[in-house]
């Protein structure tokens, strides 16, 4: 069955209540930790003895995409009209944006623990408990911007960089990749400091908390981040249509 992802800053409040409430839901039935635990297994670092299939390799996009179908599938077992919306980091680039209201994903983590109090997944409500992490903690955290150190998230210039690229993937097919689509999308460069990270890479880092590393799933906004990540491969395929796709 077709359906439509919308962007994020363009749903009604009543899609937006589905959707929280769709993906709360999923959380209390155990599922949703079912996709934190897929996601830590298969974060498989450049270096590791382990099969890579999920990123820093051509597979990024592809295994992701697969990832993002099943949930939305688990979603619309709940509520057949759900969708992941997808958010357009080079538009919504502030904490203010509506991305982060109260009846979406809630805003940023406090000072003192990063622990965020605000929104439907806030600890304080008890529907929203960490149980599969890489660290200890319960409850969700995030450092939007990065205030100690601070972070912008990537502009138009950022995606126009990799969607100009039209190779699909380059040797040796992992995070050293000098150029291509897909490292360049992924978001790792050879660079030192903050320009380290770009387009889907900086967007982690600039959220925080638990969106660092392969525990990433457990805040809600990862889903929205990949979406777009989606979006843009199928812009790419779009504009680049005799290169390889995959």
């Amino acid at each position: 069955m077709a359906h439509t992802r919308k962007n994020q800053s363009s749903l009604s409040r009543a899609e937006r209540r589905r959707f929280v409430d769709a993906v709360l839901k999923l959380k209390r039935r155990g599922e949703y930790d079912e996709f934190v635990r897929m996601h830590i297994d298969y974060y498989v670092s450049d270096g590791e003895d382990r099969l890579r299939v999920a990123h820093m390799t051509p597979s990024f996009f592809p295994w992701h995409r697969r990832f993002l179908i099943e949930f939305e599938r688990a979603l619309q077992r709940i509520d057949p009209g759900v969708t992941v919306p997808y958010w357009d980091w080079t538009k919504d680039r502030s904490p203010a944006s509506s991305l982060w209201g109260e009846d979406l994903m809630g805003g940023n983590g406090r000072r003192s623990d990063r622990r965020v109090t605000t929104g439907p997944f806030a600890y304080k409500h008890g529907h929203w408990v960490i149980k599969e992490g890489v660290t200890d903690g319960k409850f969700l955290t995030r450092d939007l911007g990065r205030p100690r150190d601070p972070l912008d998230l990537p502009t138009r210039r950022d995606v126009a960089w990799a969607m100009a690229d039209p190779r699909y993937d380059v040797p040796p097919w992992d995070s050293r990749a000098p150029q291509g689509f897909r490292n360049k999308l992924e978001g790792w460069t050879s660079a030192s400091g903050k320009e380290r990270w770009r387009n889907h890479n900086r967007v982690h880092r600039w959220v925080g908390g638990h969106m660092l590393g392969g525990a990433s799933v457990n805040d809600p906004v990862f889903w929205l981040n990949h979406a777009f990540v989606d979006l843009l491969w199928d812009r790419w395929r779009r504009r680049h249509p005799r290169s390889a796709p995959y």
